[in-house]
């Protein structure tokens, strides 16, 4: 696999982070789990139950040897999603699979998934109607 960085980008690799001091390609010639900069979520953009598992899930994925806490909270967090978008089947068979993929220690593919239900869910979660000022 061949990764293109631009000069100051930073991907995780294995637990490690690296940054680039100019462009490169770099190509991984092994099964390695990595992450890249413009994947990672900031804590504080993890405010509604499926990105905070996704946070979660990423934890795990960008500190491999410390996964002990992120898995308990991945788990309660999963529970809490379950509950409040149990009315989209899409989003009940997502995090089923996502689930299963975080016991095989599948991270990268679990956050793929959760990255494709936060439209989902962005949908099921009602927007407060803006006040008009007459």
């Amino acid at each position: 696999m061949n990764i293109s960085l631009k000069r100051g980008e930073r991907i995780y690799i294995n637990g490690a982070v690296l940054r680039v001091d100019r462009k490169v390609c770099i190509e991984l010639l092994n099964d390695v789990t990595f992450l890249l900069e413009n994947h990672v979520m900031q804590a504080a953009d993890a405010t509604t139950p499926l990105k905070q598992l996704y946070f979660a899930v990423q934890l795990m994925l960008i500190s491999p040897n410390d996964t002990d806490a992120a898995l308990y909270l991945a788990r309660d967090l999963m529970s809490t999603c379950a509950i409040g978008l149990k009315s989209d089947s899409r989003v009940v068979e997502g995090l089923s699979l996502v689930a299963r993929l975080i016991d095989s220690k599948r991270y990268f593919d679990a956050l793929k998934i959760l990255r494709g239900l936060f439209p989902l869910e962005a949908e099921a979660t009602p927007v407060p109607e803006a006040s008009c000022a007459a």
